[in-house]
């Protein structure tokens, strides 16, 4: 059974969608245990996986009895196998969350909710294990196509947002597959690690058509993590969705799109190539910069909290493309390492945007008034989802930062360096914002008078279930043990690191 595991890794959601989606239409009460008991198995799943590549190295395992590079295979090493336990963690907590959520805001769809949201694991979590370049581009459109739909299903501002994401998403599908389609031409394989195997083998790196693909592949999958400036799709459509919906998406998309863009760097076209025939680091590093400013100051500029988030989001896209570009062992350590942190760090502020939203119905800071007092475990989640984003120790996003901080250090590039701290620094400035009001209120000077202090006042929201605390909770204790442990992790990840060797890349 253990040796399946990368298999059943994506088979799980994948035949639970069908189960839901079969089922669920006559009998709707099936549709939350089916899709819980699914992504726990898939997390059991990826515990398995992890163990096996810790202890015997990388796995390969192959689809349908066709031997690659003709036929697909799953190759997971222990890059792919943290970010595909993260991915399957992060689906169980959000399923368990969407208990009351899915009924409450799409009461006559919550099969095909539960149906889409499997179908968005099964593809998210195939992205991270699949070895072959197209079948990536399937799993690719099957998560993004599920996402517009998940997005879709909110309010009309939501669907909106949906279409531009439609739009934006799709020119990033074509991008990429242009590139693939380049790479084929050229090489006359779709495995990524023999696309890379026959690049070297045929000596073609300096081709114009393996430039071409670089390129498109890369903006293309910059458009689908919303990389600045190619970010405009982002902020809307994360800040109006279903709650269940941004929950899911923001922790997960961005980051599984940026294992995507590291996996296709180092795997397909490798390091010497990305790093030093094409010496892009320079010109990558500063778009990182500002992709890290655009996104805190405006995030500075929100009253709607979730919409705060979503800019955060784009500014920690900055960070990861920023650690892996500085092209060394620091900077790249750190990107991967923020990849898990940050999808539990984005997973735990939006679980409490989510219950804020429930329990007060307002989406402005002004629905945090008081809720220290009204909502205490509900605070203590958010509190350690905002600290490990502000990088205070020991959480995972004070290890994380610090590694890319290090990265930055030691290529040169203060700009990036100052950058995280500057972000750091307003990261501050909002989450201290929200801890004001939550446990002094607000001020009258800062509402529309005395009155509206009173109404306020008030208000007296109701503490949240058991279903969507314990996500938060359980979230939130996770980012401290990712911390705690931040060595055995760097260590992990280091299997991965230590096959590149940037001190000898020719510049």
């Amino acid at each position: 059974m253990i040796e399946q595991a990368p298999a059943l890794i994506l088979l799980f959601p994948f035949f639970a969608s069908i189960i839901v989606a079969l089922a669920g239409i006559r009998i709707q009460g099936v549709c939350f245990p089916i899709t819980v008991i699914s992504m726990a198995a898939s997390v059991l799943s990826g515990i398995a996986i992890l163990g096996q590549v810790v202890n015997n190295g990388a796995i390969r395992y192959r689809l349908g009895g066709w031997e690659p590079p003709m036929g697909i295979e799953f190759r997971i090493d222990a890059l792919g196998a943290l970010v595909a336990l993260a991915v399957s963690v992060v689906g169980l907590l959000t399923a368990i969350y969407s208990k009351r959520q899915v009924p409450a805001e799409t009461p006559d769809k919550i099969s095909q909710y539960y149906t889409l949201y499997l179908l968005l694991m099964t593809g998210l979590i195939g992205m991270v294990i699949t070895g072959d370049a197209f079948n990536l581009f399937v799993l690719i459109e099957v998560s993004a196509l599920t996402s517009y739909a998940l997005i879709a299903m909110g309010p009309r501002r939501a669907t909106l947002a949906a279409y531009k994401y439609v739009i934006m998403g799709t020119i990033g599908a074509s991008f990429y597959l242009l590139g693939v389609g380049y790479l084929y031409i050229k090489t006359g394989s779709l495995n990524m690690f023999d696309i890379h195997e026959q690049l070297i083998a045929r000596g073609i790196f300096d081709a114009t058509a393996v430039l071409v693909a670089f390129i498109l592949i890369t903006v293309g999958v910059w458009i689908k993590m919303a990389f600045f400036p190619l970010h405009a799709w982002l902020p809307n459509s994360y800040a109006y969705a279903p709650t269940t919906s941004s929950a899911v998406l923001g922790p997960l998309v961005t980051k599984v799109m940026i294992y995507v863009m590291i996996r296709l760097t180092f795997t397909v076209f490798g390091a010497d190539y990305t790093f030093g025939r094409l010496d892009w680091s320079d010109i990558v590093v500063w778009m990182s910069v500002a992709a890290i400013l655009v996104g805190s100051i405006s995030a500075l500029a929100q009253t709607d909290l979730r919409k705060m988030l979503a800019y955060l989001i784009i500014a920690e896209v900055g960070y990861m493309v920023g650690g892996m570009w500085l092209a060394n062992d620091m900077g790249l350590i750190g990107s991967i390492y923020h990849i898990i942190a940050d999808a539990f760090m984005t997973l735990c502020v939006f679980l409490f945007a989510g219950i804020i939203f429930t329990q007060t119905g307002k989406r402005d800071l002004n629905a945090l008034d008081g809720l220290f007092t009204k909502m205490p475990l509900t605070m203590v989640g958010f509190l350690v989802g905002a600290f490990s984003l502000i990088g205070i120790p020991p959480t995972a996003g004070f290890f994380s930062k610090w590694y890319l901080i290090q990265g930055g250090v030691a290529s040169g590039h203060w700009e990036y360096v100052i950058a995280l701290l500057i972000s750091s620094l307003i990261n501050a400035v909002l989450f201290f914002r929200i801890i004001e009001i939550a446990y002094f209120g607000i001020k009258p000077a800062e509402g529309h008078g005395g009155h509206h202090h009173e109404e306020l006042s008030k208000e007296s929201p109701t503490k949240a279930s058991f279903s969507m605390l314990l996500p938060l909770l359980v979230t939130a204790a996770m980012l401290i043990g990712l911390g705690l442990y931040n060595r055995d992790i760097v260590a992990i990840i280091s299997d991965f690191v230590s096959q590149f060797n940037f001190g000898v890349i020719s510049r």
